[in-house]
């Protein structure tokens, strides 16, 4: 074992003493306020001070909608989809994101091929399929998320209904408890009840707004008791056992199917790699044919041929409950 210079040891130990200080100072001096302010973006908001209808405008606003809660743009597919995806900024950063990765992709395909027919099909492909692509992708996580504190979300309306609080200071209660996603879209919903809204409006809105499967249970079960009452805490007690039951069956039936997908990944990666190690290997091994039409055809009908597998594949392996 080689011999360590106690310089440099010194040297370490001061400096993880001092990390373990400053750790220790930012522990002992951080506020309970600042946990709060990061709990969800609702509340970050409201630290400022501002009324809580100004807030709700903003929130609204950055979601793509108007002040009143409508959708704000003429193309209502990519307006749900952005409101949905919960990308704060609305149309302005996704343009400016679209912008950007439209340019990125017409320089590497310009500087890889060195050819503007390419190019610009590229860049327009990213200006027209990228924005739905993306915006569909962060949707697809930003409802797995809230489906995933859903239940708890539920859990923490039951135990305030039953302390006796009516349902407008239960969904107050997740607003406050919660992180995002769920924390601010329930604190959407606590506002447009505190400025006019009817329960069964705020949560259809909640439902428009999130888009989640579980939402249509939940939204129904307050419809009902609203209008034909009963016990709402018991009801919310089964509907959360029900959403925890289903989440349990989707994590099965995904591992079950991984094996169907895993192979399709495989099955598909397997040729595209065998060529590019071709091509670093021997470049010259599709030279001699890559000029003819023939060729291209080929790879052409392979490749529609192998989309279509990977397409049955995913219908095999994909199921919804």
């Amino acid at each position: 074992m080689p011999d360590i210079d106690p310089v440099y040891l010194i040297y370490a130990l001061a400096a993880g003493s001092a990390i373990l200080f400053g750790e220790g100072a930012y522990l002992l001096f951080a506020s309970a306020t600042s946990y709060r302010k990061r709990v969800n973006r609702r509340l970050a908001l409201l630290d400022d001070a501002r009324d809580r209808e100004s807030i709700l405008v903003q929130l609204r606003r950055e979601r793509g909608l108007t002040s009143g809660g409508d959708l704000a743009l003429p193309i209502l597919s990519l307006n749900r989809l952005l409101l949905q995806s919960g990308m704060s900024g609305g149309m302005t950063r996704l343009v400016i994101y679209t912008l950007i990765a439209a340019v990125l992709v017409f320089c590497a395909v310009l500087v890889w091929r060195n050819s503007m027919v390419e190019a610009i099909p590229a860049t327009l492909a990213t200006l027209t399929i990228g924005p739905f692509l993306a915006l569909k992708t962060m949707r697809s996580r930003r409802q797995k998320k809230f489906g995933g504190q859903f239940p708890d979300a539920i859990d923490i309306i039951v135990r305030s209904l039953r302390a006796g609080h009516p349902v407008p200071i239960a969904v107050t209660m997740v607003a406050r408890e919660m992180p995002d996603p769920i924390g601010s879209e329930f604190g959407i919903v606590a506002d447009e009840i505190t400025y006019g809204a009817d329960l069964e409006t705020a949560m259809r809105n909640l439902f428009f707004r999130v888009g989640q499967d579980d939402l249509p249970l939940f939204v129904t079960a307050v419809a009902i008791q609203g209008s034909t009452g009963g016990n709402l805490g018991e009801i919310l007690e089964n509907l959360s056992a029900v959403i925890r039951d289903r989440f349990k069956m989707r994590r099965k039936i995904r591992a079950l199917a991984s094996e169907g997908k895993m192979s399709a990944l495989l099955l598909s990666a397997l040729p595209i790699g065998m060529f590019f190690v071709i091509q670093m290997v021997a470049p010259d091994f599709y030279g001699s044919v890559w000029k003819y039409d023939l060729t291209k055809l080929g790879l052409g009908v392979a490749a529609a041929w192998m989309l279509a597998g990977n397409l049955l594949m995913f219908r095999m392996v994909n199921f919804k409950i």
